[in-house]
């Protein structure tokens, strides 16, 4: 190197004036992570600019760099101070920048070993460049490092590979006419038949003399060589100094190039016993670990397979209910009350499903507890109404008794993830139905157990009388791809996994989850979680005090709704059974005091609730309304129902303010006013929309342009740049941008926007994509963009995201007429 001094304050001085300087080309390299640095080549070999790659390769910050060795390369390669030497690397990296001085070269290459911070190494891929600049007499040297430490350890990972291997080991191409093209070997095989192969093609080599001397047993073999087979054989050679030996070949075929087959030979001298002997422990060695690593590919394909096996069963669980809701409102289609509830079942399964897929596809997140948790204000009456209506044509179709209870429930509305609750919900009841058998039953318990002013635990309960699980199986029931081990899977689909996310999402929320089973005896899942109350909404007026009365034969249920019915200003009675319940309507009608409500449970033994009704109304009349109250899907009975005089359903569990609404709506008379979503009008506002998909690019168009919103279209990235390009500046207010599209992807059509040569190439650009994970997000930002929404596209969330970019806020909500 050249020798000469610079002073750090001239070296900070420059450094901040780089800072200044070249961003755009800063940031490229650091999104390549591509080092960059620029040196004086002195005694030290100066650092005076580095971008932030180069310090994160090492694994310092640059002011802990600068602290620690003062800008100085050498002093970094030597610290005594904390027991580092690496004079030798040093010295090899000053020689090659010496000699590419000295032959008047422009620059230097070579490969390093790189120490970390930690202590670690990293090879790099080291490029200097010499430019015409000098500080003081010293000139200026830029230099590159690309991070190469896997292919480093690639290679020397192969290499290792080679010297473990027992004998001789080559590897070469067996011609259509029978020749072999040499291609490597160990180190083993060059101490036996030299190195001639490896830097001649001659024909007189050791080897080559051998191939010869063997051909009759090379050309008994020569079909399986041409397919490609496994070859076997015993030759007699002779090494480079003339010792003769027997040599066991083994060859298998590893690879083709250009239709030929590419070998690996193992040769292993059997002429001593001795030898041979260690060489067959070898071979035994080698295949028990071949044996093992079999078993255990074979497992990991069992665990992919058993995988596949649930998600499928999983994700099936909203497709029931999708399928079903789907039939149900073509059957309903002159009833838009009914159409409208098949339609919200149908969304909110949908979204529950792609809520699934996300975390399938984005696993690691899972492993590693990274899930994103979404608080926000939830009902918890809206919630379990919506994971009864997923979860529930599976419990019909396999036969089985279900109910849900509450216990000393005093608040409907908390803070929290609702997506999350409802997956942990849905899981432990797919969960129960899978290994209960037609007839068993399921039942849910919730319970709020309060803690502070703003505070209280959800105790959930879930309980079946299936198979239950052994003892030995229970300690591994929340960990993942355990189903084989499962004493309930065998006449039973599913697997393990969901009990594991399920634990991991309970986790996440604060809670806990317990399970307790005994074969024969059913299994119970106890989950705690801390929830932050939120205020309810407030109830439009009060109720009169009307006398109700509640039938059902769980006295749990009964105690619950009479409270419920109490806060409400009403006054309850209960019974215990149908005929019960007819009794008491008979006496109260006599003693003219009739009741105005009667609250029935649908599946009652004895007398259950549709019988009940229809009594009921032969002995009193058809004055007083009757509710019907179920967990159960009531489509198969509203004919029933209605004829024999029920007014209206409750979906259990019965909340207080489904109470509310049910009674306002189903005895005091009042019609259902739904609360319409926010309008939006983009009347007049020019969006770009660039999508390659038929179908996606339709339905965008649609909703945008239901707002009033005026949408031009382009099929690909290039076509985007082009009509942005065209239009006067100003024209298009907002770009809305696929990624993954043709000709050019939706990044670098963002990039070449941006570049542009005019005031509006800021334009809000934003990414309506499938690519939905954190780091496309994150990517969709590097690239110039302002926002992302994720197909399949929320209608809500793409038209406040319009709104926001166009400054324009929506209509308020108004209520329905």
């Amino acid at each position: 190197m050249q020798r000469s001094a610079a002073s750090n304050g001239g070296v900070h001085a420059m450094e901040r004036d780089e800072q200044g300087t070249d961003y755009e080309y800063t940031t490229l390299m650091h999104m390549l992570h591509v080092s960059v640095s620029k040196h004086l080549l002195d005694e030290h070999f100066t650092l005076i600019w580095a971008n932030p790659f180069y310090y994160e390769l090492i694994g310092y910050t640059k002011e802990a760099y600068e602290a620690a060795y003062q800008n100085q390369c050498d002093r970094y390669y030597w610290d005594e101070a904390h027991g580092v030497d690496e004079r030798g690397e040093w010295n090899r990296i000053g020689d090659a920048v010496t000699q590419a001085l000295a032959a008047g070269r422009s620059g230097y290459q070579l490969t390093s070993r790189m120490r970390c911070k930690d202590g670690t190494y990293r090879w790099v891929q080291m490029t200097g460049t010499f430019v015409d600049e000098y500080v003081g007499s010293a000139q200026v040297s830029y230099t590159t490092m690309t991070d190469v430490t896997e292919t480093m350890q690639q290679q020397i990972e192969q290499s290792v590979t080679y010297e473990n291997l027992p004998g001789f080991v080559a590897k070469y191409r067996m011609g259509r006419d029978g020749t072999l093209t040499f291609l490597d070997a160990n180190r083993r095989f060059y101490e036996f038949f030299g190195t001639a192969d490896r830097d001649t093609d001659a024909r007189d080599t050791p080897f080559r003399k051998n191939i010869r001397k063997n051909m009759d047993a090379i050309v008994a073999h020569r079909a399986a060589f041409a397919a490609g087979e496994p070859v076997h054989f015993i030759a007699q050679a002779e090494d480079q100094h003339g010792r003769k030996a027997w040599l066991q070949v083994n060859a298998a075929c590893i690879d083709w190039q250009g239709g030929e087959p590419v070998y690996l030979a193992i040769f292993i001298d059997i002429t001593n016993e001795t030898e041979l002997r260690r060489m067959q422990e070898t071979l035994e060695q080698q295949a028990h670990a071949l044996k093992a690593a079999l078993a255990q590919a074979e497992q990991a394909n069992r665990a992919k397979s058993d995988f596949l096996s649930h998600m499928s069963h999983d994700i099936r669980t909203p497709m029931n209910a999708i399928i079903g809701m789907t039939d149900i409102a073509r059957a309903h289609l002159c009833e838009p009350e009914k159409m409208q509830d098949c339609l919200d079942k149908i969304t909110l399964s949908s979204k529950h499903l792609l809520g699934l897929i996300n975390d399938v596809l984005d696993m690691s997140r899972i492993e590693n507890g990274n899930i994103m948790i979404s608080a926000a204000p939830l009902s918890l009456s809206e919630l379990l109404e919506n994971v009864v209506t997923i979860t529930q044509p599976n419990i019909k179709e396999r036969d089985q008794h279900f109910s849900v209870s509450l216990h000393h429930i005093r608040h409907e509305w908390y803070h929290s993830d609702a997506l999350r609750l409802r997956q942990i919900l849905i899981n432990l009841l797919s969960n129960a139905s899978k290994f209960t058998p037609p007839q068993g039953s399921i039942t849910v318990t919730i319970e709020e157990q309060p803690q502070a002013p703003a505070c209280s635990v959800l105790r959930i309960v879930v309980r079946d009388t299936g198979k239950g699980m052994e003892p030995d199986y229970l300690a591994h029931i929340f960990e993942p791809f355990t189903r084989e081990a499962d004493s309930r899977v065998d006449k039973t689909e599913g697997s393990g996994l969901g009990m594991a996310i399920t634990k991991r999402l309970v986790e996440l929320l604060g809670g806990t989850i317990a399970v307790e089973s005994a074969p024969g005896r059913g299994t119970s899942f106890t989950v705690t979680l801390p929830m932050e109350v939120e205020e309810a909404p407030p109830e439009d007026e009060a109720l009169p005090a009307l006398r109700i009365l509640v039938v059902d034969d769980s006295p749990e249920t009964r105690e619950y709704m009479a409270h419920a019915l109490s806060e409400l200003g009403m006054h309850a009675a209960c019974a215990d059974g149908g005929a019960d319940a007819v009794g008491q309507v008979e006496r109260a009608q006599a003693a003219g005091a009739p009741f105005d409500a009667v609250l029935l449970d649908w599946k009652m033994p004895g007398l259950d609730g549709l019988e009940t009704a229809r009594r009921i109304r032969a002995h009193s009349g058809g004055a007083v309304p009757i509710l019907l109250m179920s967990a159960y899907d009531r489509s198969d009975i509203e004919a029933q129902a209605h004829e024999v005089g029920i007014r209206g359903f409750l979906q259990k569990p019965v909340f207080r303010s489904t109470l509310y609404h049910g009674i306002r709506q189903f005895v005091m008379g009042e019609e259902r006013r739904p609360v319409q979503a926010p309008r939006y009008d983009f009347a007049g506002r020019r969006i770009l929309l660039a999508e390659d998909n038929d179908l996606n690019r339709e339905i965008a168009t649609t909703l945008l342009e239901r707002t009033g919103a005026l949408v031009d279209t382009a099929a690909n990235g290039k076509a985007c740049v082009a009509c942005f390009a065209d239009a006067p500046e100003g024209y298009y207010e907002l770009i809305l941008m696929d990624i993954q599209m043709p000709e050019l992807d939706g990044m670098e059509a963002t990039r070449v926007i941006r570049s542009l040569n005019r005031a509006d190439a800021s334009v809000p650009i934003v990414a309506m994509t499938a690519d939905a994970f954190a780091e496309d997000v994150e990517a969709a930002k590097r690239a110039g963009m302002d926002g992302h929404i994720a197909k399949p596209i929320d209608i809500d969330q793409l038209y406040r995201l319009v709104a926001r970019f166009l400054g324009q806020p929506p209509d308020a909500p108004q209520p329905g007429q």
